[in-house]
């Protein structure tokens, strides 16, 4: 069994994953609630290093209700050092991203490390599975 490669022509698709990556970012550092849940499938998972197990979207969309009803709130997020590998019709962004919150009453400035899934779902990129992991110490 032999692994995938990435496609390794430059072409439409790498774009079109990019820009569904920006929409997605863009909908949550805007505290967009209904834009940015819009960006993922139905059947999407998460995978928060905060949270001791693995989220559905349903249980997603519960934990963030429950944070906003706490005070919770996105002030910002800036992607960078991103990366597209395709794979016909799935596509993996990786990133850095530095989020400003308000949480616990306090601001906060995070940096972390995510990994998002994209799959092609009646023409549009979705996302269907999103893991943030906190940066490496090293």
């Amino acid at each position: 069994m032999s692994a995938a490669l990435p496609d390794s022509a430059p072409n439409g698709r790498e774009a079109e994953v990019q820009a569904a990556a920006e929409r997605l970012v863009e909908a949550f550092a805007s505290n967009d609630t209904a834009r940015y849940f819009a960006c993922f499938s139905d059947d999407a998972t998460f995978v928060f290093h905060t949270q001791p197990r693995p989220l559905s979207l349903e249980a997603y969309k519960a934990l963030w209700q429950q944070w906003q009803s706490e005070g919770f709130a996105v002030l910002g997020c800036r992607s960078s050092a991103a990366h597209v590998s395709l794979y016909g019709e799935v596509a993996i962004f990786i990133h850095d991203v530095a989020t400003q919150l308000y949480l616990d009453g306090q601001e906060q400035h995070l940096q972390e490390r995510e990994t998002i899934v994209f799959r092609r779902e009646d023409g549009r990129w979705l996302a269907c599975h999103e893991h943030l992991s906190a940066p490496s110490l090293s």
